[in-house]
C-alpha cells in the first residue's frame, strides 16, 4: 500500500474550493531559499514566487508575493496596501502571525486572511509556483486561481 502523502492546510483549502493545483516535492531538512528550490525543481525563476509578510504603519499585516529573484519595493508595497509605510516582520514572528514557518509560508490558509498582493509579473505566467505551506512542498496553479484562493490582487511591487 502506498504511503499517503500528508496534506498541508493550503492543499486542503484549495481542494475545498475545488481549485486545481499540482504539488512539487523536494528534499528539505531546513530553510532553503527560493532560488535553490527553483533550481532543484528545474523551474525558471520568474515562475517561482516567495511570500513575504510585512506590518503596516497602522499595525495591520500585509502579504506580498514576488518572484524569487526579485526584491520587494517597500514604497510600492505600502502604496499597494494603502498604507503610509510597511516593513518586514521579524523571522521569529512568522509562525505567530501566519501559522506557517519560514520557507513554508504561503498566503493560502494563513491564520487570518491578510490583504495579499501578488507582483503583476505573475500575469505573464500561465501558472505560478508558490510554497505549499511546508518546507519541501511547492504548489503550482494558475495566477487567477491563486488570487481567488488568497483573495489577492496584483500590483507592481518589486524594485526594477
Amino acid at each position: 500500500m502506498a504511503k499517503k502523502e500528508p496534506k498541508t492546510n493550503a492543499m486542503r483549502m484549495l481542494e475545498r474550493a475545488k481549485i486545481p493545483f499540482e504539488v512539487h516535492r523536494y528534499e528539505c531538512k531546513e530553510f532553503i531559499d527560493g532560488i535553490t528550490i527553483a533550481d532543484m525543481l528545474n523551474e525558471p525563476y520568474e515562475r517561482v514566487f516567495k511570500t513575504l509578510v510585512t506590518e503596516g504603519k497602522g499595525g495591520g499585516y500585509f502579504v506580498f508575493v514576488i518572484p524569487i529573484d526579485q526584491e520587494l519595493d517597500l514604497k510600492k508595497a505600502a502604496k499597494a496596501a494603502g498604507e503610509k509605510s510597511v516593513e518586514m516582520i521579524h523571522v521569529k514572528d512568522i509562525n505567530k502571525i501566519t501559522g506557517y514557518i519560514r520557507g513554508g509560508c504561503t498566503a493560502i490558509g494563513m491564520k487570518k486572511d491578510y490583504p495579499t498582493v501578488l507582483d503583476e509579473s505573475a500575469n505573464a505566467q500561465e501558472k505560478i509556483i508558490v510554497s505549499g505551506g511546508k518546507n519541501g512542498i511547492q504548489i503550482e496553479l494558475t495566477t487567477e486561481d491563486y488570487l481567488k484562493a488568497c483573495k489577492g490582487k496584483t500590483s507592481d511591487i518589486t524594485l526594477r
